[in-house]
């Protein structure tokens, strides 16, 4: 990139821009606070309470490193504009700086857009098929993996709470937790209907089949969010796993089924080691789905932590995914979109994330 006066004093501006909008000396202000915290005796005692104390100052400081590191680059990159006139390696060093500065700043400017109670934590996203039959259920399963690959170059840890296969391709349903910094944020940009056109390949005369697949987000609520469950409002039902074509991959009777007697809501888990690693996760995902339940009676038409439902149809996907006649992924919101659809379904969905927020903030 070319590079003068003007170009280092807008990156200049915007770096001063960062510290009011990162609301950087507040979060030193927090961080000191909750570093006096964790130093007291007896911090630990309550665990729960010192995990999310924990994890709130790690955010914070984050927040804080990544800042303090754009304004170091800035300054390398200002020295090294002053010094090109005098060595044109100064000068190639200088572009290198700016270009590295502008990514860095446009990643903090879309941190700063998750201010929500739960932006910053980690998420359970479940992918459901729609309309299609068996295509859904194959379309749901290259979601699930589309996701699952996306995470990975993320570097968030997935962990599969539940998946259920169809009979013949595909799945029935698949249900993750997501943990990494701003996940639930990050990904609200998925909640909805995705469309998919293509040539079935269950369609003996090879004709153009549309089906569809949802997908929902929730939070993973922090332990000092309270959510009365009455355990003789839950009833527990535990089987035994099972695998693609009903193959039973475990001898014990580890999978785990809640459901929530007042509500109907009902909660599977069964990819964990045993049925306590399961029923602990089932748990998670019912209070989280409690919650939701009661935010949604205090909100009636906006739901605030799952985004507007539609039907799982033709009409209200909020993304197209079109391999035939002519290959393009579209999202119906922002307006972005690729002709590189093996890309987006190997899990390149990152210009469809910052595109959407981007188009979000400026509603």
């Amino acid at each position: 990139m070319d590079i003068d006066a003007k170009t280092i004093e807008q990156l200049g501006q915007r770096v001063q821009d960062a510290r009011v909008y990162l609301h950087v000396d507040e979060k030193a202000a927090a961080l000191e606070k909750l570093d006096e915290e964790t130093a007291q005796p007896g911090f630990w005692d309550d665990a729960a309470h010192a995990q999310a104390v924990s994890k709130h100052a790690g955010n914070l400081r984050d927040t804080i490193k990544d800042y303090e590191e754009t304004r170091s680059l800035f300054e390398d990159a200002q020295t090294a504009f002053e010094l090109a006139d005098e060595d044109d390696a100064f000068a190639e060093e200088a572009a290198k700086a700016c270009e590295l500065l502008e990514r860095k700043l446009d990643a903090l400017e879309l941190s700063s857009w998750f201010t929500g109670q739960f932006d910053e934590g980690d998420a359970i996203l479940t992918v459901n098929p729609g309309q299609g039959g068996q295509e859904a259920n194959d379309w749901a399963d290259m979601l699930f993996k589309m996701y699952t690959r996306y995470c990975e170059q993320k570097g968030w840890k997935v962990h599969v709470l539940d998946i259920s296969y169809a009979e013949k391709i595909g799945i029935d349903r698949a249900i993750i937790q997501i943990e990494g910094r701003n996940v639930y944020g990050m990904m609200r940009s998925e909640v909805g209907v995705h469309r998919l056109v293509r040539i079935s390949p269950t369609d003996m005369k090879a004709r153009r089949h549309t089906t569809f697949a949802s997908v929902e987000l929730l939070p993973v609520l922090p332990e000092d969010i309270e959510v009365n469950i009455d355990p003789n409002d839950v009833r527990v039902d535990v089987y035994r796993s099972s695998g693609p074509g009903g193959q039973c991959v475990n001898t014990t009777d580890s999978a785990v089924r809640l459901t929530h007697i007042p509500t109907g809501i009902v909660v599977t888990c069964q990819n964990q080691k045993s049925q306590l690693h399961n029923k602990e996760a089932a748990f998670r995902v019912l209070k989280a789905k409690l919650y939701e339940h009661e935010e949604a009676k205090r909100a009636a038409e906006i739901e605030e932590l799952r985004g507007e439902r539609m039907d799982n149809s033709f009409g209200s996907q909020i993304r197209n995914y079109v391999l035939y006649p002519y290959q393009m992924v579209k999202d119906l919101r922002s307006g972005i979109e690729t002709g590189n659809v093996e890309a987006v379904l190997g899990g390149d969905i990152e210009q469809f994330v910052i595109g959407y927020h981007k188009w979000k903030a400026s509603q």
